[in-house]
């Protein structure tokens, strides 16, 4: 059946007992935290979302966020939910779970600087007023956004994600806790280890959809992880170029991924296919503007050019589509 991915039994091998799986019965431990000024959760950790199915993120009607990650000292999954007087109450679960509620403030922003941005332009301004719950996150963890950023390099947004849903529900872990209660069969997964993601067979990167190319700079990558991670606690230039040093790592891969990371109010994801048009139709009526233009355009709020494209991709001031959408290519089926 076309789209469906049944996994293989190869040389992969599992998690270590306890690193990933938990139970309904686990204890958790939790922390309530109360954040500087105002604070939108859905704003703040939407970054975080690989796609409607990701197999590491939820957002649940209730108004709660579940995350499921590896961190430095094992995995871990994060439940964060926003009561009505403003504060964050947060529960965790795993080896990783007190690294996340440690982590807790810098993920939702306490370390961002909204108040340093000066717009210089209407319609960011009304943006910035209509949304003051946004704020910038800052995960602390590089190869968890780096990867899934490699698989969206020049497809389509339903590829990667695709590939990034196949690949974690066959090699990854389930999470720790009561995610598998919460959601059933299609619960929460904790993303590979670096071992685990170098011994993926190339037939099973074809079958997830991900070419030569892609999966080549992911094992590149994951053979250096730890160089890699220590870009979270780097300066904008020293992290851009530590990624950088990988080949097939460009200027767009690594700001991406460091949106996320460490939170860089100034990586301006430079060499997107609809990036400079929206900018350019938002701040000068130009949708044809090239990177050149858009850099030229965001110069003034240098420092947050960042913030300045996720307020103008919040306005919903996008030009219309005269295109048709890019096709998406099942190599799966080569």
């Amino acid at each position: 059946m076309a789209g469906r991915f049944v996994p293989r039994t190869t040389a992969v091998p599992r998690q270590e007992p306890g690193s990933g799986a938990g139970s309904a019965s686990a204890p958790s431990r939790t922390r309530t935290w109360t954040p500087p000024g105002p604070l939108d959760l859905r704003l703040v950790l939407s970054p975080l979302r690989r796609g409607p199915a990701d197999p590491a993120y939820r957002a649940l009607p209730d108004g709660s966020f579940w995350r499921a990650t590896r961190t430095p000292v094992g995995a871990g999954t994060l439940r964060v939910s926003a009561s009505h007087d403003g504060r964050v109450s947060a529960a965790a679960w795993g080896p990783g779970a007190q690294w996340l509620l440690d982590g807790l403030p810098a993920l939702l922003g306490e370390g961002d600087a909204p108040d340093a941005f000066r717009p210089r332009h209407r319609l960011l301004a009304l943006t910035q007023h209509r949304r003051p719950g946004l704020r910038l996150l800052r995960t602390g963890l590089v190869m968890e956004s780096l990867i899934p950023s490699i698989l969206e390099q020049k497809v389509t947004t339903d590829e990667a994600y695709r590939a990034w849903r196949l690949l974690l529900r066959t090699y990854g872990t389930p999470a720790p806790g009561p995610a598998d209660v919460t959601f059933g069969t299609y619960g929460l997964y904790v993303m590979p280890d670096a071992r685990t993601w170098s011994l993926i067979p190339s037939w099973e990167w074809h079958r997830a959809g991900v070419d030569s190319k892609r999966s080549a700079t992911i094992l590149r990558a994951v053979r250096v992880a730890r160089r890699m991670e220590e870009a979270a606690a780097m300066e904008l230039p020293e992290a851009m170029a530590r990624l950088q040093l990988i080949p097939g790592i460009g200027p767009w891969t690594a700001a991406e991924t460091l949106q996320r990371s460490n939170g860089a109010a100034d990586a301006v994801t430079v060499g997107d296919l609809h990036l400079p048009g929206i900018v350019g139709h938002a701040l000068a009526g130009n949708r044809n503007a090239d990177d050149e233009e858009m850099l030229a355009l965001l110069a003034p709020y240098e420092g947050q050019r960042h913030r300045a494209t996720r307020l103008i991709m919040l306005s919903g001031n996008t030009p219309a589509r005269r295109a048709p959408r890019m096709t998406p290519r099942d190599i799966a089926r080569l």
